[in-house]
């Protein structure tokens, strides 16, 4: 490095191979509604009814210093069954957005939920409808992935990536701060039930911690990561298919997996490649 500046955790991460499917700025991957499983040479288009929207890019009013900032707004057709650990409805529920709002590198507010539903109210959106995450990372620069109909959107903030089993009263990293934190967006066209939704946040979570890993990232995460997993709503819906089980061996959970790892390993080679640059 030609900076000054102290080595951080991510300044000798080499950028990972680009995975089938990752979507570049959310350009088309295939026609509508067609999206490609991975897989080796011959593997053909996989049609499903097109449920992986891309994120729509717009701002909100108040970082939290009162300056106005890029929020992601996914808004879907119909409401979706969710599971998250999002700040603005958070758990198990039924939603028509979700929302990833970025916020000042210095955010104070203690009430974040009561701040997401200002956003949502600001975008035209019903407040109880939906799920809102944050992060101080830039969210223009999210990655996008798909996966024999499973779509992954990655905001990648690695500013303090910890272990997840770390000593007690561990301090933060001595390195210059940066905005951190890795929120995961994943929609598949499948309905799951109660148990393969919380099976699909795991699945989620380790594909997202192979990711960094394989970057050489120091550690599974960031203390502050989340993820939302979407899926279509009704049991009896003919047009979706139904999953008891997301694991990553069953088929629904590795392509939500790889979808993942894509997103994730993409987005940390460009927040390597951002901050490894010299400084001016």
């Amino acid at each position: 490095m030609a900076s000054d500046e102290p080595a951080g955790p991510l300044d000798a991460v080499g950028s990972p191979s680009r995975a089938v499917g990752v979507d570049e700025d959310h350009a088309a991957v295939g026609p509508a509604g067609v999206a490609f499983a991975a897989g080796g040479a011959g593997t053909g288009p996989v049609e499903f009814p097109s449920l992986a929207v891309a994120p729509e890019r717009r701002e909100h009013r108040d970082d939290g210093a009162g300056q106005r900032r890029p929020v992601l707004v996914w808004r879907f057709a119909a409401p979706m069954r969710m599971i998250s650990s999002a700040v603005l409805g958070g758990g198990l529920t039924r939603g028509e957005w979700v929302i990833n709002a970025e916020v000042t590198a210095d955010y104070r507010r203690e009430d974040p939920g009561r701040h997401l539903q200002d956003i949502a109210s600001e975008l035209g959106l019903p407040v109880q409808a939906g799920v809102g995450l944050m992060t101080a990372t830039d969210v223009l620069r999210v990655c996008g992935a798909r996966d024999g109909g499973v779509r992954c959107d990655a905001t990648v903030g690695l500013a303090y990536p910890a272990w997840a089993a770390a000593p007690d009263g561990l301090p933060l990293p001595a390195v210059p701060w940066r905005p951190g934190t890795v929120n995961l967006v994943c929609v598949l066209p499948v309905r799951l039930s109660d148990a393969a939704l919380v099976n699909a946040v795991i699945t989620a979570t380790e594909a997202k911690s192979q990711a960094l890993l394989e970057a050489g990232v120091p550690g599974t995460g960031t203390a502050s990561d989340a993820v939302v997993v979407a899926c279509p709503d009704g049991t009896a819906d003919v047009r979706w298919p139904y999953a008891e089980f997301c694991g990553p061996r069953s088929l629904w959970g590795a392509r939500l997996a790889r979808a993942v790892h894509a997103a994730v390993a993409e987005g940390t080679a460009r927040y390597a490649a951002r901050w490894s640059q010299p400084s001016t």
